[in-house]
């Protein structure tokens, strides 16, 4: 798989697991959706929606970011691999309890890690593995969608 790495400035947090960052050259700067790849932060109105983001914020708003993209979404988001301050932002998320591994997206063999350490701070109760029964985002949008 070929990878592509840019360097972009973080403008925005949009929630948990999506920024909004500017990349290229001055005067000719786009504008892109980052969604990183192979977590999913609760939703805004979910428990914890609002700490996740905060979280993001502190480490990526304002910083310039090594983006390494993997894919676009139905959605035009890039996927892609995010380091703020040379950090690698989905293992921070994961094992700060703000965010789970997306067990749809995320391979078993190439996130190994990030499954372990969600094991850890599911273990260590950190973060959202607070509550005694934490709603994954993917079943709360679902949720949400259902006519009342």
């Amino acid at each position: 798989m070929l990878t592509v790495a840019f360097i972009c400035l973080i403008v925005g947090v949009t929630d948990g697991d999506t920024l909004k960052a500017r990349c290229g050259e001055p005067g000719q700067y786009q504008q892109i959706t980052v969604r990183i790849a192979a977590i999913d932060a609760p939703e805004r109105r979910q428990p914890f929606g609002n700490a996740s983001r905060q979280v993001l914020t502190a480490l990526c708003l304002n910083d310039r970011a090594t983006i390494i993209l993997r894919t676009n979404d139905k959605y035009g988001r890039w996927v892609a691999d995010v380091y703020c301050s040379d950090r690698d932002v989905g293992t921070t998320l994961v094992s700060s309890g703000m965010a789970w591994v997306y067990d749809r997206y995320a391979d078993k063999t190439e996130h190994a890690a990030l499954f372990a350490l969600q094991t850890e701070a599911k273990a260590g109760r950190v973060g959202l593995w607070r509550d005694a029964d934490p709603v994954p985002p993917w079943n709360w949008r679902q949720a949400a969608k259902k006519p009342h």
